[in-house]
């Protein structure tokens, strides 16, 4: 394995690259981000948190549909605007809650593909679509969409816990297929029942309600080891990642699984304790789980592969979003 170029891919791709300029947004709200005085995070973490008493948080995110994904399949986009919105939910523990939708089209028929696809989601993973607003003739095609979730104060899973000598587990469903259409996404959900695919959104309240991790994140766009990136920025930390150790479908090298985005797929860090514990419940919901590494103090990201060790990103040089994650002054 030349794990030199695998790092090298890993450090251009797109899904990474593309959150550089994250920082030139939010550092225009940085004042205002807490304006109410109820903010429980700052920027940097799968949802925003708003404490609304009674021991609650209000979970809130959004994401935009990618344009090369809307090109490829507008349906597997739509169903895929409900999937990546009930993920970030689940990656701070939250059970999902409802969620809107503002659809922009210049084609009725790309749009009935649209809304056939998050028809399709919204049935399998069980969180409706409530609302939102249509604009039926713009000269482009997208689909953006926000979701809600609830989550105990004291139980939240954020970016940002993440602590020295904590285990990194990544988890992973290898039960899927690259998408036809979108090879980038690996297809884990379509195939299964409701009943499963929603047990793998509610494990990680379960985690959160126990207690049992740190820190986390949904696998997303900038694949497993630019997701782990997010995590160790938004920490202040590094870590050791051993690329063996990583869950696998074998039908895919290296270098492309990396990269991919899992219909179910979370980097999480634990106290060492917790660790059997965590991995037995991700797996009982068909989350193939193991230690992958460690946090360290050292805060650089290392890919390591027997003999061969390999620096991914250097977070005193080098930025994937660029935040590290603040606590909220109303946190007790």
């Amino acid at each position: 394995m030349d794990l030199k170029a695998i790092v090298n891919s890993i450090k251009s791709f797109e899904g990474i690259t593309r959150k550089n300029l994250i920082t030139d947004v939010t550092t225009v709200l940085n004042d205002t981000y807490n304006i109410a005085g109820r903010t429980f995070l700052g920027f940097g973490d799968d949802a925003s948190a708003i404490d609304i008493g009674n021991g609650n948080l209000l979970l809130m995110a959004a994401d935009g549909m990618w344009g090369k994904l809307m090109e490829a399949d507008p349906w597997w986009a739509g169903y895929c605007s409900v999937l990546v919105n009930v993920n970030d939910i689940a990656a701070m523990g939250g059970i999902p809650m409802g969620m809107t939708n503002v659809l922009s089209t210049r084609d009725m028929g790309i749009c009935n593909e649209i809304m056939k696809g998050i028809t399709a989601g919204v049935k399998k993973f069980g969180v409706p679509m409530v609302g939102g607003h249509f604009h039926p003739d713009t000269p482009y095609n997208a689909l953006d969409v926000s979701i809600t979730g609830i989550i105990g104060r004291e139980d939240v899973i954020t970016s940002c816990g993440a602590e020295i000598g904590d285990k990194l587990i990544v988890a992973i469903d290898l039960d899927g297929q690259k998408h036809p259409k979108f090879p980038l996404n690996w297809d884990t959900t379509t195939s299964k029942t409701p009943q499963l695919v929603q047990a793998q959104i509610m494990v990680m309240n379960e985690l959160a309600r126990k207690h049992l991790v740190t820190a986390g994140k949904d696998i997303s766009n900038p694949g497993t080891v630019g997701t782990v990136g997010m995590l160790l920025e938004a920490s202040g930390a590094g870590a050791t990642l051993e690329i063996n150790r990583i869950p696998r479908n074998e039908t895919v090298e290296w270098e492309e699984w990396l990269k991919l985005y899992p219909g179910s797929g979370f980097v999480l860090t634990v106290k060492e304790e917790n660790v059997n514990e965590c991995i037995k419940l991700l797996e009982s919901v068909n989350i193939t789980s193991n230690v992958a590494g460690e946090i360290i103090e050292d805060k650089k990201l290392y890919l390591t592969c027997d003999d061969q060790k390999e620096v991914v990103f250097d977070f005193n040089v080098d930025k994937i979003m660029g935040i590290k994650e603040k606590k909220s002054e109303n946190r007790s």
